[in-house]
C-alpha cells in the first residue's frame, strides 16, 4: 500500500501509465503469442504468420514483451521465459490466460470510471450474462484464480464428518472439487446459472470427481434452493450484490442448512475504515462499473448480515488470499 511519501511526479506518472504494460500483456495473451512460441525460438515473421498479424506490428509487440521480461530475444528470435511458458501458454496446466482475458474485457469500463461515479450506475454488462466468449473468459478466469488458492485453502478448513456441501454460485466448481478431493466422504452440489453447466462439467471431468460433485442449474437470487446440506460455501458472490440481496441470499443459504451446519463466506473483506486493504477497495470500484449495487464489504458488515440470518459462532479464519480475500465462518443452531 502506498504511503503519502511514496508519491512523486515519477510514481504518479508511472501509475498513470501502468495500463500500457497491462494492455501489452493482454494483447500477447489475446493473440496467443506465448502458445505459438511454446518451447521454440521463432522469428517475428514466423510468429506473425502463425497468428495472422502484421509483421512490423508483431515485432513491436514482441519487443515490448521482451522489455517486460516475458519473452527473450536472441539473434532476432523470440523464446518464452519460464514464467511465460508456465502461466501464459495454453499448453500448460497452470495457464492463467482466461483471467487475463477477463481483465482485458474490463479495460473499456475502467476507462469510463468517471461516468460510473457521476451516475452511480454500471457502465458495462455483467459477465455472467454477456456474450459466450466473455462469459467463458470470466468463468474460466474464476477457475484460474480458484485453482491457485483452493489447494492451500482447503487444508485450513476442517470439514471432517461433513456429508454434503453446497457451492452457491460456484461457477465451474473449483472450490467444491478441492473440498471433495480433501474429504473423500464429502459430496458437493455446485449451483449456478444453467449457462455455466458446460464449463462446470468440463472441470469436474478434468478432476475425475463426477462421483462426488454434481451441477445444479439455478439462480440463487430468484430461485429457491432445493435439498439440504451441512455446509454452504459462498465464494465471491456477495460482492456482486447490494446489502438487501446479500441478506436474501444468506437467508436462503441458512434455510438450506441442517442444524449445526456450517456457512462459510469467502470474499474481499475491507477494514472498518474501508481504505484498506488496497485490492478490496479497488474491487469496489470494479463492482460499481458492472453491477447496480455491488461492492466490497467490511468484516463487521458481513458478520452483521450473517447474524441477522440466524448464524452464530461467527469467526474470521486465519486464511488470507493472494488478493487479500478472507473467510468468515459461522454455525446454524
Amino acid at each position: 500500500m502506498n504511503t503519502p511519501s511514496d508519491w512523486t511526479p515519477g510514481t504518479l506518472l508511472e501509475t498513470s501509465g501502468s495500463y500500457w504494460r497491462a494492455c501489452t500483456l493482454h494483447a500477447g495473451v489475446k493473440l496467443d503469442v506465448f502458445s505459438v512460441i511454446g518451447g521454440l525460438a521463432l522469428t517475428g515473421d514466423e510468429i506473425a504468420s502463425a497468428i495472422d498479424t502484421d509483421p512490423r506490428a508483431t515485432k513491436m509487440l514482441l519487443d515490448a514483451l521482451a522489455a517486460m521480461a516475458l519473452v527473450l530475444k536472441t539473434d532476432n528470435r523470440y523464446t518464452n521465459t519460464a514464467a511465460a511458458l508456465k502461466y501464459l501458454s495454453q499448453d500448460s496446466p497452470d495457464y492463467l490466460g482466461y483471467m487475463i482475458l477477463h481483465h482485458h474485457h474490463l479495460v473499456a469500463s475502467w476507462s469510463r470510471l468517471p461516468v460510473a461515479i457521476e451516475t452511480g450506475g454500471p457502465v458495462r454488462e455483467s459477465a455472467s450474462f454477456s456474450d459466450e466468449e466473455r462469459r467463458e473468459h470470466f468463468l474460466m478466469g474464476m477457475f484460474n484464480n480458484a485453482r491457485l488458492i483452493a489447494p492451500k485453502m482447503v487444508q485450513e478448513i476442517d470439514l471432517s464428518g461433513r456429508k454434503h456441501l453446497l457451492d452457491l454460485g460456484g461457477g465451474p466448481g473449483t472450490y467444491a472439487i478441492h473440498f471433495c478431493l480433501k474429504n473423500p466422504d464429502l459430496r458437493a452440489t455446485v449451483l449456478d446459472l444453467p449457462t455455466t453447466r458446460p464449463f462446470a462439467e468440463k472441470v469436474i471431468e478434468q478432476y475425475q470427481v463426477g462421483n462426488q460433485v454434481s451441477f445444479q442449474g439455478g439462480n440463487y437470487l430468484t430461485d429457491d434452493i432445493t435439498g439440504t446440506y451441512d455446509v454452504v460455501w459462498l465464494s465471491h458472490i456477495l460482492h456482486a450484490e447490494g446489502p438487501k440481496d446479500c441478506r436474501r441470499i444468506l437467508r436462503k443459504a441458512v434455510l438450506a442448512l441442517d442444524r449445526g451446519g456450517l456457512i462459510l463466506v469467502h470474499d474481499f473483506i475491507l477494514a472498518e475504515s474501508r481504505t484498506e486493504p488496497l485490492f478490496p477497495a479497488l474491487f469496489s470500484l470494479n463492482m460499481l462499473q458492472g453491477t447496480d449495487s455491488g461492492q466490497s464489504y467490511s468484516e463487521s458488515e458481513l458478520s452483521e448480515m450473517l447474524s441477522s440470518a440466524g448464524v452464530e459462532q461467527l469467526r474470521r479464519l486465519p486464511f488470507v488470499g493472494p488478493t487479500e480475500s478472507g473467510i468468515i465462518m459461522g454455525v446454524v443452531p
